[in-house]
């Protein structure tokens, strides 16, 4: 897929039959002064997406400890519906590492989906205490 062609949302979804971790309308109170969709907000709703995907890996609390890629390809208005795709890319003994790909879908009469954010976050298992704990093994 394109990162700046758009494509119909419907291909997009049909094609990789995946669910986003995490969908979202932004709202007017989300926008800059230039009327785009803050940076700040994506990436505070893309760390929400990369958790879920972390949490679920390491059956545990998760925490943010490092931010190692992110790329904003295209901007962000209100009203588009934003749809967040996670991916566990790699596992450590405590950490997890976590792709998320970003598409917003615009203009519902004529819907176009286009790719506007990718990021890799990388997340450390916490236990009750807040305390680093190992990953178990996959099953």
């Amino acid at each position: 897929m394109s990162d700046k062609n758009p494509v119909s949302p419907h291909a997009t979804a049909q094609s990789c039959e995946r669910q986003p971790a995490l969908r979202v309308v932004p709202l007017p109170a989300d926008t800059n002064p230039a009327g785009d969709v803050f940076g700040g907000w994506i990436m505070s709703m893309v760390d929400i997406a990369g958790s879920i995907a972390a949490r679920r890996r390491a059956r545990s609390r998760v925490a943010t400890v490092a931010v190692n890629s992110f790329v904003f390809k295209q901007p962000v208005y209100v009203g588009d519906l934003v749809s967040f795709y996670s991916d566990v890319v790699a596992v450590g003994s405590t950490s997890v590492t976590v792709d998320v790909t970003v598409y917003v879908e615009r203009n519902p009469e004529n819907a176009v989906a286009l790719k506007v954010t990718e990021a890799r976050l990388t997340y450390v298992a916490l236990d009750h205490l807040g305390n680093k704990r190992a990953i178990p093994t996959e099953e």
